[in-house]
């Protein structure tokens, strides 16, 4: 068994902000990879965001802002979340990133050297959604099977890798290496798929079509097609060819992706591969969609679900359960609320949380909240311990957690959770503490139970950590070492008697949906806007002074993490502060045109004097200046 391992997420396109998809498939990398660590093994977790292409340059005009800046804040976005998850990666790398840009005309040039690379014109369907190229075969009624859109009709000229060439390579490699694409229905859709000949692969754009890309070491006239450039992210972030990170975990490698991008990962990525005489990946992993509506989730059919929202509504660690548990691996799962409910309340309050706080008690109010000490004779002879039915848990989840079925590994949890709840009724401390002769029997019974939350607080540590940290805390451990150690876990009697225990706490309260829902505001029918304000006159209204103005220079203020200080051109240079530091970057605003208040009495913010009023919309995405969709002459009135 390898001593290392490396994981890899899909690298992320910046064409918009992430979502609940995004999130499943960086947490399913960091839950495996904090397992991994549970074997002691030495791991390494990349994740990142693809920065070139078509789709980026539209959105980025789309906008108003230039690529670079644009790129610069959507990898930001992504950058920012993942702690907010509780996700451990390693490093965290940008297809803008100069390194990586070293890589990918190395082996270009290498690949282009050794003649597999050729110039030639193409004509096909093409899906600017995808970038790429369909055949007919491949779409349905016609349409795009994942952005259900009519692909274009295309013909120019362009650079071409010779994939044909390595066809029955492939198809044998995936046949002698069952585990290479799991689970097997991804296999088979892979092997079904090279059943038809291999056409090869565009690797190119022309720059007068694309501009935003990495130009060809051997042609710059043509930038790189986002696949190629892309997938070389896996072994740049390595330090390939000498770094030694790649010499030490690219032997152990295990890629991570949603079934969307099979085809460049399954059959382009191991050919490129073979191609540059780089050892092929470990295992490909691939998963199915969250489904919302019974419809895959994505930001062109617009039912996208955001990860913070739910995160800060019903806690992280819930959130994360849910995600692990609720998913066959592999299979599409359908995400609703009253789901994420039920399963908070039955799992986790009433089955984890009552037992923990049920066995804590006991000990506090039996046992004056002090481990005790087994008496041997006493452990022989009493039936019913859950030492075996921990061990057999144990076993069950690691066979699970090795093959990606997370959520069958929490089923041998749970399975141990439901024996210990039957374990307490069917022992009845309560009814043993009432005797005197039975004092080293209701010893023996709360150490087991203690010793079952011990376990089961070092098996939800990959999907729950800082739940399993708490339960470590509350027993007595030092939840601040690596308690989740695989070979600690196994070991039972591993709390010390005569240890102190903290006093207990409610893990995860039951959530009450309605109560949830009463306690806010109540929204007007066919509306989200806030109510309106009360009627003013049109004298009123005349008395504010509304001008245009353009943002000259944009600046942070030392000390203040919302507001940024604006320098406008207002027909005059003025000063204004505004609090949209947490929406835009001061590149993004110097020469936009906006909207501001010229007549409002000047205040001190921050110790800076500002003289006026941006105007900004504001909802639960951000802020939005308001602007003009034409240029106008600075100091010009609204009216």
């Amino acid at each position: 068994m390898s001593s290392t391992f490396y994981i890899t997420t899909p690298i992320y396109y910046v064409n918009a902000k992430p979502h609940l998809g995004h999130a499943y498939t960086t947490i399913v990398a960091d839950v495996i990879c904090r397992y991994n660590r549970m074997q002691n093994k030495e791991s390494f977790f990349l994740t990142g965001t693809d920065e070139h292409g078509d789709k980026v340059e539209r959105a980025a005009k789309n906008e108003g802002l230039s690529p670079r800046i644009y790129v610069d804040k959507i990898s930001g976005l992504f950058k920012d979340l993942w702690p907010e998850l509780n996700i451990e990666y390693s490093s965290f790398i940008r297809t803008t990133d100069p390194s990586h840009i070293a890589v990918v005309l190395k082996i270009l040039q290498k690949i282009h050297d050794s003649g597999d690379i050729y110039f030639s014109e193409y004509e096909g369907l093409y899906c600017f959604g995808c970038e790429r190229f369909y055949a007919e075969r491949e779409l349905v009624n016609g349409k795009c099977p994942d952005h259900e859109t009519e692909p274009e009709t295309i013909s120019e000229s362009n650079y071409f890798f010779k994939m044909s060439r390595y066809q029955d390579w492939l198809i044998d490699h995936i046949r002698q290496n069952p585990e290479f694409i799991r689970p097997e229905r991804y296999k088979n859709e892979v092997l079904s798929f090279l059943k038809e000949p291999l056409e090869d692969l565009c690797i190119s754009r022309p720059r007068t079509r694309l501009e935003w890309g990495i130009p060809l070491p051997f042609d710059d006239k043509f930038v790189t097609y986002v696949w190629f450039d892309a997938l070389l992210n896996y072994v740049s972030a390595l330090g390939y060819p000498d770094g030694a990170l790649y010499r030490k975990f690219w032997p152990s490698a295990q890629h991570v992706i949603a079934k969307d991008i099979l085809k460049p990962h399954g059959i382009y990525w191991p050919i490129m591969l073979r191609a540059a005489g780089i050892p092929v990946y470990k295992n490909l992993n691939v998963h199915g969609y969250w489904n919302i509506d019974e419809s895959k989730m994505s930001k062109s059919l617009g039912n996208v679900v955001e990860p913070l929202s739910l995160k800060n509504i019903y806690g992280l660690d819930a959130f994360r359960f849910f995600l692990m548990r609720e998913m066959a691996f592999g299979l599409d799962s359908s995400f609703n609320e009253e789901a994420l409910v039920a399963r908070v309340n039955s799992d986790l309050a009433n089955d984890l949380g009552n037992l923990f706080s049920r066995v804590i008690t006991m000990a506090h109010k039996y046992l004056e909240g002090i481990v005790p000490e087994i008496d041997p004779e006493t452990e022989g002879e009493l039936r019913g311990s859950l030492k075996l039915q921990a061990s057999a848990a144990v076993e069950e989840y690691e066979k699970a957690m090795e093959n990606f079925s997370f959520h069958k590994a929490l089923i041998s949890v749970w399975e141990f959770i439901s024996l210990m709840n039957k374990y307490v009724d069917v022992t009845a401390p309560w009814v043993l503490a009432k005797k005197k002769t039975s004092r080293k029997e209701l010893e023996f019974v709360i150490y087991d139970l203690l010793e079952g939350l011990r376990v089961v607080s070092g098996l939800i540590y990959p999907v729950m950590p800082d739940t399993a940290k708490t339960m470590q805390y509350h027993l007595g451990q030092d939840h601040e070492k690596p308690f989740y150690d695989l070979t600690n876990i196994k070991t039972w009697n591993g709390i010390k008697a005569g240890t102190k225990l903290p006093k207990s706490i409610t893990l995860f309260p039951r959530i009450d949906k309605k109560k949830m829902e009463s306690s806010l505001p109540e929204k007007k029918t066919g509306t989200i806007t806030p109510d309106i304000k009360p009627e003013i006159t049109l004298e009123l209204l005349s008395n504010i002074d509304l001008r245009v103005a353009t943002i000259l220079k944009a600046e942070s203020i030392p000390g203040a993490k919302k507001i940024l200080k604006l320098e406008i051109d207002l027909g005059e240079t003025r000063t204004i502060v505004a609090g949209i530091a947490s929406s835009y970057t001061p590149e993004e605003l110097e020469g936009k045109q906006v909207i501001v208040v010229a007549n409002l009495k000047p205040a001190k913010i921050m110790g800076v004097t500002s003289n006026g009023m941006l105007l900004a919309a504001t909802d639960e995405n951000g802020c939005t200046v308001a602007t003009l969709d034409k240029k106008v002459k600075p100091g010009t009135p609204l009216s």
